[in-house]
């Protein structure tokens, strides 16, 4: 098409005409250019009126750019063009049809609160306690079962022993009366009705099929079956459909979508031609071989090597770092190092990890060097939900005054104490000029407290006083421990399914901070550790490090980075267990899945890779062993350049690969000392030990028993000097032996 220009593969995807269409569109190469191209050539060359072309995209920002892409091509606006997701364009289509099921054309689309709200008060209505069936819970399988296309009938059949599901079916069918009756419509519904009203309506069907001459859809490896139904329906007419995706990128599966669509797609349309863009505009050529290398070990793919004008390139960097602070301490060191040298901005630059919960090392690490940086896709470390609920447990411990906490302690988790009876308790306590938690301890005085409220109340105030009550000199890690198990937290996030499972990631983290930070105590500072802890953690929590620096380096996930690049990229954590996720690997489609994803972190830097795993890694306050991730086995040799930090264990720390799943036991160091004799000491004065960070030093003190003992360490460096550490957490060695 004149004004685009376009290499031989590119040109062919743009102008193919009579037939479906596959187009495989390797990372950067160009797979916007194609599309917007092929918009513009089906109005300018073979006069397609646009309000007869539906385009779908995943994002409204993508449809937007797309949509003036084309206006520019054209010279005008493409009015008439059907473009956006496929929710907005299945909305826009039910408007049109909504009496023919039942809905007026006002009706009303519910948003993923609005529904879990309409839920929760159809579980009350059964007579279904919150506890044994969680309404997040309920809502997922429902959500679950709308995205297979199954009706509550389907869903009962296929676990009929299952009361969750039993309960899910029979909620599932109240919910499509209940939204009906109020002319709603959720998300998923947006994708259902369309199919019921084409299987219903065959007349209304086959008008739509006739209204659209042509369609194209983005990112067509990330569509679930309702979508990919949808759209092959409008397309038997007229038959062209082209699809646009990488089957190598397909990184969505746990929220429904099915690389098989793609995969499959020449199944279902025979006539199908297939074009390769495998050039790509992005990266050097180093890094394309280490991203060809590592997705050609799976077998569920159609196949592709990318290549690129861009020969050689620096080699990839592959670091193997102590734990998880000496990564992140490394990294920033690094970024430094190359802003300064080379002239990279740090806008530049960006460190991906596989969870959220990562963010947490890196984040402090930048910040103790004034490295500019932002978290993108998601809230910083201190701001998130579960660890801002298990804080405010630990404020009012360390401050029984404190309001605030006790507004958000008292309420997670439900313990069926809502708005009207905190209400109440608050005039109760302004009128007594009591701070909250001392008026829940007299709840029984407050006459307009129903008896249920005002003995949970009671419960709560007492188990607040029985945590401070050993709080004293207490490592906050311990307090943690045992607040996450008399609230049974975990239980209370498992009920909200993967995300709660993501949540309890970052409870581990917040553990391991708190072990850490024992570590860096001083001692001569005033004050109990936990006021000290926390006083540390609102410090590293401003309000503004939701966005950060803009100019800085880019922190985030490898899903949110998705579409996005940088000169500068980091691949951090790249450890079994971690990436890929320890529960992929029981299945080829998970471990194909988490290797697609490591993919396409690969394939976001341009000029620069580094890939860096830690030989051990703190989970939930234990130092756990850590063994280097089996898609780092899968570059080739002759592009990576191993380095290694200077930690005290050297390179035969980590576990090989044989040694077992990773993260399946602590290091043997980290077995409880309560768990072991206490009659004669652990450890006695002079005794000479190593810690992985701060080498080789002699024990001076000793403090505490069980899970509480502390060993001062005096260590050989004089600028480290004296620290004092709590064993449970320090991962010592002595005399070379784990202890």
């Amino acid at each position: 098409m004149s004004g685009v220009a376009l290499n031989e593969a590119q040109r062919k995807a743009v102008e193919h005409r009579g037939g479906p269409l596959l187009v495989l569109a390797g990372a950067g190469s160009g797979k916007t250019r194609v599309l917007t191209a092929r918009l513009g050539h089906l109005v300018e060359h073979h006069q397609v009126p646009p309000h007869r072309i539906l385009a779908v995209t995943f994002t409204n920002r993508a449809a937007q750019e797309m949509r003036r892409r084309v206006a520019d091509l054209l010279g005008r606006d493409p009015t008439g063009l059907w473009i956006g997701t496929f929710h907005s364009l299945s909305a826009r289509l039910l408007r049109r049809e909504a009496q023919h099921l039942g809905f007026t054309s006002q009706f009303t689309i519910y948003d993923e609160d609005d529904r879990l709200g309409l839920i929760k008060r159809l579980l009350e209505r059964a007579g279904h306690a919150p506890k044994a069936f969680p309404p997040q819970l309920i809502q997922r399988v429902i959500s679950t079962a709308k995205n297979r296309l199954q009706t509550p009938d389907q869903l009962e059949i296929d676990a009929p022993d299952d009361r969750i599901i039993r309960v899910a079916a029979e909620t599932y069918r109240q919910l499509t009366e209940a939204l009906r009756a109020a002319n709603a419509m959720d998300f998923d519904d947006l994708l259902l009705h369309p199919l019921t009203l084409f299987r219903e309506h065959p007349e209304r069907l086959a008008a739509w099929q006739d209204r659209f001459r042509s369609l194209l859809v983005d990112e067509f490896q990330d569509t679930n079956r309702a979508q990919y139904l949808l759209v092959s329906q409008l397309a038997v007419k007229h038959r062209e459909l082209c699809a646009v995706g990488d089957d190598d990128q397909s990184i969505y599966g746990w929220r429904g979508a099915d690389v098989r669509n793609m995969l499959d797609f020449q199944k279902d349309f025979s006539d199908t031609t297939m074009v390769r863009l495998e050039e790509n505009y992005r990266s050097t050529q180093v890094i394309l071989d280490a991203a060809n290398g590592l997705i050609s070990e799976n077998t569920n793919r159609l196949g592709k090597t990318l290549f690129t004008a861009r020969r050689g390139g620096e080699m990839v960097q592959r670091v193997a770092l102590a734990d998880e602070r000496d990564e992140a301490e490394w990294v920033a060191r690094e970024l430094r190092e190359r802003a300064a040298a080379d002239h990279y901005a740090y806008g530049d630059m960006a460190v991906l990890y596989r969870t959220n919960s990562q963010s947490r090392a890196f984040e402090e690490a930048f910040r103790r060097v004034a490295l500019p940086h932002r978290v993108v896709g998601a809230v910083s470390f201190y701001e998130r939900r579960e660890v801002k609920d298990l804080v405010a447990y630990l404020r009012l411990i360390a401050n029984p005054k404190d309001d605030e906490a006790f507004l958000r302690a008292v309420q997670v988790p439900r313990r069926g104490i809502g708005l009207t009876t905190l209400a109440t308790l608050q005039a109760a306590a302004a009128a007594w000029k009591r701070p909250l938690l001392d008026t829940a301890t007299i709840a029984d005085r407050v006459a307009e407290l129903r008896p249920a409220a005002k003995e949970a109340l009671g419960t709560f105030a007492a188990l607040i006083a029985r945590l401070g009550a050993d709080a004293g000199e207490a490592a906050p890690a311990r307090l943690l421990e045992r607040v996450i198990q008399d609230i049974d937290y975990e239980a209370f996030l498992a009920a909200e399914g993967q995300e709660g499972v993501e949540r309890m990631e970052n409870v581990r983290e917040l553990l391991a901070g708190a072990a850490e930070w024992s570590e860096e105590i001083d001692s001569e500072e005033p004050g109990f550790p936990l006021e000290r802890f926390l006083a540390s953690a609102a410090l590293s929590s401003p309000a503004e490090r939701h966005e950060g620096d803009p100019t800085g380096v880019s922190l985030m996930t490898v899903h949110t980075a998705k579409g996005l690049e940088w000169p500068i990229v980091v691949l951090a954590g790249m450890e079994d267990g971690l990436f890929p996720l320890s529960r992929s690997l029981d299945t080829t489609e998970g471990i194909e899945e988490e290797r697609r994803l490591a993919y396409v972190g690969v394939t976001r830097s341009r000029d620069r890779l580094y890939v860096t795993w830690a030989r051990a890694r703190r989970r939930g306050g234990q130092l756990m062993p850590g063994m280097q991730s089996r898609f780092l086995d899968s570059l080739p040799p002759g592009i990576v350049q191993d380095r290694r930090s200077s930690g005290v264990f050297g390179s035969d720390y980590g576990v090989r690969r044989q040694a077992g799943p990773a993260w399946s036991a602590p290091v043997e160091r980290q077995v409880a000392p309560e768990m072991e004799s206490q009659v004669s000491p652990r450890y006695v004065k002079g005794e000479r030990v190593s810690h992985r960070k701060f080498g080789a030093g002699t024990i001076r003190g000793l403090a505490g028993q069980g899970r509480d003992l502390r060993v001062m360490v005096e260590f050989d460096d004089s600028e480290i000097g004296t620290k004092q550490l709590l064993v449970a957490y320090a991962g010592l060695e002595r005399d070379g032996e784990a202890v």
